[in-house]
C-alpha cells in the first residue's frame, strides 16, 4: 500500500576524527555551521547538508572513508578551497585539483583524519 509508504527526509554519515578540536576546526573553516551535542559529537550543518563528526578515531575506517558533496560549480569551489589555504593552516590536508570525468568534473579534499571529500558537479 503506498499510504504506508516511508518518507526520507535526510541521510547523515557519521566521520572520526584524530583530533577532534582540531577537525572542529577544520569544518568550521571549510564553512561548516557547528551545533554540538555532545563532548565528544557535532553535528555540522550548511544549506540542509549535514554530518555527524566524532570524537573516535579507527584508522583503517577513516583512511577508507570517502564523502561526496555535489556543488554547482567544481570549479569555483576549487578556487575557494586554494583561497581558504587550509593545507597550509592544518597538518595532512591535501587539496586535489579539478578533474574531469565521464560523469561529471570533480575536485578533492583529505581532511585532517585522512577522510576523503569529492565535491561533484555532475553533467546535465
Amino acid at each position: 500500500m503506498e499510504e504506508n509508504k516511508p518518507t526520507f527526509k535526510s541521510i547523515r554519515t557519521f566521520i572520526g576524527s584524530v583530533n577532534f578540536q582540531i577537525s572542529q576546526s577544520f569544518y568550521k573553516d571549510l564553512g561548516f555551521e557547528e551545533r554540538i551535542i555532545s563532548e565528544k559529537m557535532s553535528l555540522f550543518i550548511t544549506n540542509g547538508i549535514s554530518f555527524y563528526l566524532q570524537d573516535y578515531y579507527v584508522k583503517e575506517w577513516l583512511e577508507n572513508t570517502m564523502v561526496l558533496l555535489e556543488v554547482d560549480s567544481v570549479n569555483n569551489f576549487y578556487k575557494h578551497l586554494q583561497e581558504l589555504e587550509l593545507d597550509k593552516k592544518y597538518q595532512n590536508i591535501k587539496v586535489i585539483p579539478v578533474r574531469q570525468n565521464d560523469w561529471g568534473n570533480e575536485c578533492m579534499l583529505i581532511d585532517p583524519s585522512g577522510v576523503l571529500w569529492h565535491f561533484a558537479e555532475f553533467k546535465s
